[in-house]
């Protein structure tokens, strides 16, 4: 057997014993999309598995269940042990189910969610192409590559895939190119039960290119059909006609192939139809380790030396933009980035969204690599940059994205911006539709993305939108995501505060949820402001200790207005403004003590929120002013006022025995 198809063959013996040892994993896509693969890593990427050099093809495996292929890739490309691909789904290992950013080297994103990994993708070519914009000059191509998915019908079925294939057509993403294992088979069994589209038209219309091989395991077609979408001006959709769980005579072309192991009999004679010895376990010979060092490797690392001396160059000639890229591609802030940021006198009433766009446009002066926009709602997210132009095919250096009524695409091509690097990313929409995003939030927390989420319209003062358009459970929501930042400020200065939480954060997605109504800028200090935002929580009014409101967002003028009412009666008590719940319950005792003030009996949180969370502030015997309902339809005010969120009712509930 020639080098080729050996190599093609030990991706696929591999995956096989790794899963068969762990008695877990899914065996038939590595078995039937192995040609593909192979051709793709030794042909065509730019890719070193243990140096993430910056201008690299980024390959991402949407398919993320089939992580064993991409493991084994991994391996052969000398990015991974062989121990690791024995502790395949181990604890503790470099091979875990499906491939996790930032835990195994080589992996662009997290993927398994279905559709997110081609979704993400997007993001990445979305990147390229507006860094390309920014840095290129004559004799420059500074950034400049591909990004290559390798997707399933899974995929593809997933909503959130309409609307990044949608998206990437019209912003014409020529170097995102799709390799779709087109096997015909889902989990459940025969794909025709749940799914007959015609994959042409509907990527054509997408404004896609769109080539079928109609034979998975012809190597040359597959190669052709790459250097063809490489040549195209459109992203590209190549869909691989091949059978899963190929080379098993009775699993072959079955949904039996798809999520478990396939036994120790199928196994050797799976292997007896690759020419392998079934007696061998995990056998790779040196002459597929030299094949893909002198394939993969060599060309990858000449194209990364040929970067690295035309970035060197680059300094000479453009010093500026150099240090602008390095930074932004280190994660680097500009060490001023914060001097037009404005600050709010006390009294001061404006809602957060708007305090919120005050600091996109400070920002977008002093980070020239922020990027983002909203889901068609620009206008009343207040995320559009005035000063900048729209990221479009004719115009990439724009730097306003439209991102069209797409939420979960947008959400998920944020994440792949910040995977891709060089990109401080941002989206918005209304707070009640981050239903639409959590999945793609989550992945941002997962995999420790500093992605900022812009979510307006925080309550029921909505108003006459209604039950729909109100957001009730989503604060709580939220605040469950492990490593997500969920910022409620109550201002302008604490909303100036969020932001810079947002944009400081190296490992960690901020989700910014802000007000539609005006609310009055507290008499603080912005120095306690923001050190009490970045620790979750603060006293904002402090007349004694009859009594301690908790907080957040609009509803801390509310409370401070109480207060000073009380304090008319002779009632003295303490308001403390929790914008990050999650975060000030991590910090030490003694700062959490300093703000709780325990010895106070008399403890009410106010919020027009789910009361969920605040018992560990108020104790289950304190008292609760918050929205275990959903809301009503009308104008804001009053629905507000209907709920009961006044000074006399915040007064009243002090005063209840």
């Amino acid at each position: 057997m020639n080098i080729e198809q050996l190599s093609i063959n030990t991706v696929r013996t591999l995956s096989i014993d790794a899963i068969e040892k762990a008695n877990s994993g899914h065996p038939g896509l590595p078995m039937g999309a192995a040609p593909m693969a192979y051709t793709l890593w030794t042909k065509h990427l730019n890719f070193t598995p243990k140096n993430d050099w910056f201008n690299r093809d980024r390959f991402i495996l949407s398919a993320g269940h089939g992580s064993m292929l991409l493991y084994s890739l991994l391996h052969l490309s000398d990015g991974l042990d062989m121990d690791e691909i024995k502790n395949f789904r181990q604890i503790g290992s470099a091979t875990p189910g499906h491939p996790e950013y930032r835990h195994t080297k080589g992996v662009e994103v997290t993927t398994g969610p279905l559709g997110q990994g081609l979704a993400m993708s997007v993001g990445f070519a979305m990147a390229e192409k507006h860094l390309s914009a920014r840095y290129n000059k004559i004799d420059f191509n500074i950034v400049d590559h591909y990004t290559y998915v390798l997707a399933s019908d899974g995929d593809l079925m997933e909503g959130v895939s309409h609307e990044a294939a949608s998206l990437a057509g019209h912003v014409n993403l020529n170097k995102l190119i799709v390799l779709y294992d087109s096997n015909d088979i889902s989990l459940d069994g025969d794909l025709n039960m749940s799914f007959s589209e015609d994959i042409k038209a509907r990527f054509t219309a997408y404004g896609w290119d769109y080539q079928r091989v109609s034979d998975g395991n012809d190597i040359d077609a597959i190669n052709e059909a790459i250097e063809r979408a490489k040549s195209s001006d459109k992203p590209s959709m190549i869909e691989v006609k091949t059978i899963i769980g190929y080379g098993a005579p009775n699993v072959s072309g079955k949904n039996a192939a798809h999520g478990a192991p396939i036994g120790a009999e199928e196994r050797d004679a799976a292997f007896k139809y690759y020419g392998f010895d079934p007696k061998k376990q995990f056998e790779v010979s040196d002459e597929v380790y030299a094949h893909f060092k002198e394939t993969l490797l060599a060309r990858s690392e000449q194209k990364e030396t040929e970067w690295n001396e035309q970035l060197e160059a680059y300094k000479g000639v453009h010093p500026e933009l150099y240090k602008e890229l390095v930074d932004a591609i280190e994660g680097e802030l500009p060490g001023d980035y914060d001097a037009e940021m404005p600050m709010y006198q006390a009294g001061e009433k404006k809602a957060t969204r708007g305090t919120s766009s005050d600091m996109i446009q400070a920002l977008s002066k002093t980070i020239p690599t922020l990027f983002g926009g909203a889901a068609d709602l620009a206008s009343s997210n207040k995320t559009l940059v005035k000063d900048e132009t729209d990221f479009s095919k004719d115009n990439p250096e724009g730097r306003n994205v439209w991102f069209g009524v797409r939420e979960f695409g947008m959400a998920a091509a944020l994440n792949g911006m910040a995977a891709h690097g060089g990109i401080y990313p941002y989206g918005g929409t209304f707070f009640v539709f981050s239903d639409y995003l959590k999945p793609a939030m989550r992945l941002s927390a997962i995999m420790g993305l500093p992605v900022t989420y812009v979510l307006t319209h925080d309550s029921v003062a909505v108003g006459e939108d209604g039950p729909t358009h109100e957001p009730v459970e989503q604060l709580a929501g939220l605040r469950a995501i492990p490593d997500l930042k969920t910022i409620r400020p109550a201002d302008g200065n604490e909303t100036r505060a969020a932001w810079k939480v947002a944009v400081e954060s190296e490992s960690t997605p901020t989700a910014l949820v802000l007000t539609r109504q005006d609310v009055k800028t507290l008499d603080v200090d912005y120095d306690i402001v923001e050190t009490g935002v970045a620790r979750g929580g603060y006293i904002v009014y402090d007349a004694g200790d009859d009594a301690i409101i908790f907080a957040s967002g609009s509803e801390v003028s509310l409370a401070v207005n109480a207060a000073e009412k009380l304090a008319e009666q002779g009632v003295l008590i303490k308001v403390a403004s929790i914008p990050n719940m999650s975060e000030f319950l991590s910090q030490d005792k003694e700062y959490r003590d300093s703000v709780l003030n325990k010895h106070i009996e008399n403890r009410l949180a106010v919020e027009m929120a789910a009361s969920i969370g605040w018992h560990r502030f108020v104790g289950m015997d304190g008292k609760l002013m918050t929205i275990d309902r959903f809301g009503e339809s009308g104008p804001g005010a009053e629905v507000v006022e209907h709920l009961g969120f006044t000074v006399e009712n915040v007064v009243k509930k002090v005063l209840e025995n």
